[in-house]
């Protein structure tokens, strides 16, 4: 079985690594541990840049990161009390014209009644004009049977009179003479 911290990569190695010296004609060099092709000095070198870029940088990209992320909730925040005013404002004019519509309910029942009311005065009025003129009417009839009856005693009386007046004359004509008018006017005279 194979040991598992010697398949380890040898950054991490727990022992210690091996060095090598290698003769390149005639001079010795010394090989050590790389990781990426580059040297332990560089490695820390680079290690301490990304360091130094994280604490010179570091805080301001935290600032601006963090100001991007403020700036958005303040934009939410905003929004959202847009969306809390215009729904406000929605119930409102929903509840202006909920009102209106009951408002315009009851007139329409007002009037709705009053139409009725109207009707009926109007009919009650028909009724009683009709009966009124219906009366009138009989009035006139009877003052015009009245009168026409007036009227036909009044030619019955006149050809009556006419009649006796005629009959009167045709027999003071036929009885009466000169002697008989002397002593008619003498007796008129004398009651005077």
């Amino acid at each position: 079985m194979a040991n598992p911290v010697s398949d380890l990569p040898e950054v991490i190695a727990t022992e210690a690594a091996q060095t090598e010296a290698v003769v390149d004609m005639g001079a010795a060099k010394l090989v050590g541990p790389e990781l990426w092709g580059l040297e332990p000095y560089q490695i820390v070198s680079v290690a301490m840049l990304v360091l130094f870029a994280f604490a010179f940088f570091g805080a301001k990209v935290h600032k601006i990161i963090g100001g991007g992320l403020d700036g958005k909730i303040a934009a939410i925040k905003e929004q959202l009390d847009e969306v809390k005013q215009l729904r406000a404002e929605a119930e409102a004019l929903r509840q202006e014209y909920a009102d209106k519509i009951a408002g315009a309910e009851k007139d329409a029942e007002a009037m709705l009644a009053n139409a009725q009311h109207e009707a009926d005065a109007i009919l009650e009025k028909a009724e009683a004009d009709s009966k009124a003129m219906v009366e009138r009417r009989k009035r006139m009839a009877e003052d015009k049977i009245a009168a026409a009856e007036r009227e036909a005693v009044e030619d019955v009386r006149n050809r009556a009179v006419s009649a006796a007046t005629e009959a009167s004359r045709t027999l003071i004509a036929a009885k009466h003479d000169a002697e008989a008018d002397k002593a008619l006017a003498d007796k008129v005279i004398a009651g005077i």
